[in-house]
C-alpha cells in the first residue's frame, strides 16, 4: 500500500458502538484501540476509542475515534479526511501542500504508537490527518 484516503469520524464517547454498528452494516474487519492501550490504563476515558478502523471486502475503509476528554464535539464538524500509508515521501509531500497556508494542530512527527502523524486544517477549512506507517519489527 502506498497511500489510502478515507473519512475519519469523531464521536462523543460512543465510537465503539458506532463502529460496531457500521461493521454490522458493511461487514469486514473491525479493529479498535483504546486510549488505555497507549497511555494510563486506569485513567478516565481509558476504555474509549483512540483509533478504530473498519475495512470491508468491498474496499471501504472507515476510521473513527472518541474525542479525548476535555475536547469539544460538534456534530457536523466531526469528519476529517485521513491520508495514510507507508510511502513516507509521497505522504510528506501531501502534508506540505495541505498544511501550507493552513493551520497545523499536530506537527507531522513520530508519535507514541510509532508512526509519523500530523493534523491540519487546509486553507479551505477541511481537516486532514496524515499517518505514515513505520515498519513493524
Amino acid at each position: 500500500m502506498s497511500a489510502r484516503l478515507n473519512p475519519y469520524i469523531s464521536f462523543a464517547g460512543n465510537a465503539r458502538q458506532a463502529m460496531e454498528f457500521y461493521n454490522g452494516v458493511f461487514g469486514g474487519t473491525l479493529e479498535l484501540n483504546t486510549f488505555g492501550q497507549y497511555g494510563a490504563p486506569d485513567a478516565p476515558g481509558a476504555d474509549k476509542i483512540m483509533h478504530g478502523m473498519l475495512e470491508t471486502e468491498g474496499g471501504f475503509t472507515l476510521m473513527a475515534a472518541d474525542n479525548p476528554p476535555g475536547t469539544e464535539h460538534n456534530p457536523g464538524d466531526n469528519i476529517t479526511v485521513s491520508l495514510s500509508g507507508d510511502d513516507g515521501d509521497e505522504l510528506r509531500g501531501y502534508w506540505e501542500k495541505l498544511s501550507a497556508e493552513g493551520t497545523v494542530s499536530v506537527a507531522l512527527e513520530k508519535q507514541m504508537w510509532g508512526d509519523e502523524f500530523g493534523m491540519c486544517v487546509d486553507r479551505f477549512g477541511i481537516g486532514w490527518l496524515v499517518n505514515i506507517s513505520q515498519p513493524q519489527g
